[in-house]
């Protein structure tokens, strides 16, 4: 039976060569002179300081634009709080999501079988497991899914004959 996952995982190479690249650009640029603004990766949060909110703003500007030309999408990377560290200084952390949550994955299983597609769909831990009898149906599937489902970056791996 020919079959597919649905996921959602980021690169996290271009994550973390998009983050050297934005504090190499912070180092250099004039308005940063002087000042704590940074990015940091924990293992999947990313951390970004700055001396005020303008220049946090800032600091995020930079990141989103080195992901975009790295090709990474934004909308793999949900805000946090901001929280003050000491005196005027600021930080907030950024998660980098990995995997479909469970809504997310009812949703697409429930858009499969509402599109009369002759093929399966099921919930596996944090990927979307897709099983039919022809190939054009998967890829049929595939097409429908990256049209209706905008709210998080999907991806198709593990596709099988």
């Amino acid at each position: 039976m020919p079959s597919f996952d649905v996921v959602c995982e980021p690169d996290m190479i271009e994550v973390k060569n998009a983050l050297e690249q934005s504090n190499k650009e912070i180092s250099t640029r004039f308005d940063f002179k002087g000042s704590d603004a940074r990015i940091e990766q924990k293992g999947e949060e990313l951390m970004l300081f700055g001396d005020d909110d303008f220049k946090l703003r800032q600091v995020k500007d930079v990141l989103l634009n080195k992901l975009a030309k790295r090709s990474v999408d934004v909308r793999f990377l949900k805000d946090g709080k901001l929280e003050k560290i000491s005196g005027d200084k600021l930080k907030q952390i950024i998660e980098v999501q990995k995997g479909i949550n469970t809504e997310l994955a009812k949703k697409i299983v429930r858009i499969i079988k509402d599109s009369k597609i002759k093929v399966q769909a099921s919930i596996q831990g944090d990927a979307v497991r897709v099983t039919g009898g022809k190939r054009d149906d998967l890829q049929e599937v595939m097409a429908m899914l990256r049209k209706d489902v905008e709210e998080a970056p999907l991806g198709f791996n593990n596709f099988r004959d």
